[in-house]
């Protein structure tokens, strides 16, 4: 491996950077969007029981608020419970935005990379490329310095899809778990609204 990467030259650095800020999102990003963590499907079940049971306290809403994302949104609802249903539904809003923009972290940097890592591949071409032609002189070429330019510009643009191509499948899968998340969400907090203001037993 480290032969391959002394004959990418310094072009592969940058790509390796990527290659590990990518992996570290993926990571981070798979086990915070896990489906329990974000929407844990019992824990509507527990805000009705806790509401049959007399009421919502300070510290319910607190321990709401530390559960899980879905729990920040119950907790705006609930500290908005003796609002009209409008009222109710702006502060569900507001705290989901706020939520989505928490679902949604890294993922930007994560899309970033699967756009650059094609480009910085290229450059790494064009730079082999250059010590290629650079390899032709007056008296002959230098075989050497032939060989390297095409190690450098061959590495590179293969070292520039294998970062890109997970990044981008990964981008688009958590993507669409985010926007899966958000859906589940929204329906959960429309039927607390509903158990809050006696349209729903």
């Amino acid at each position: 491996m480290w032969e391959i990467i002394l004959a990418a030259g310094w072009p592969i650095w940058p790509l390796i950077i990527a290659s590990i800020i990518a992996l570290a999102i993926i990571g981070e990003r798979s086990w915070a969007l896990r489906k329990e963590v974000v929407t844990p499907t019992n824990l509507l079940p527990e805000v009705q029981k806790w509401l049959n049971q007399g009421g919502i306290t300070k510290e319910t809403l607190t321990k709401l608020e530390k559960h899980s994302l879905l729990g920040e949104v119950f907790a705006s609802a609930l500290a908005n419970a003796k609002s009209s249903r409008e009222i109710t539904k702006e502060a569900i809003e507001e705290t989901g935005r706020s939520v989505a923009h928490k679902l949604e972290r890294y993922l930007p940097t994560l899309g970033t990379i699967a756009t650059v890592a094609p480009l910085l591949g290229l450059l790494g071409t064009v730079i082999g490329m250059v010590e290629l032609f650079g390899s032709f002189t007056n008296s002959g070429h230098d075989v050497a310095q032939f060989a390297r330019g095409i190690s450098v510009a061959l590495y590179n643009t293969a070292a520039g899809i294998v970062v890109a191509v997970p990044a981008m499948i990964t981008y688009r899968y958590f993507r669409a778990k985010v926007d899966g998340l958000l859906v589940d969400m929204e329906q959960q907090a429309i039927k607390l609204i509903e158990i809050l203001h006696n349209e729903r037993k």
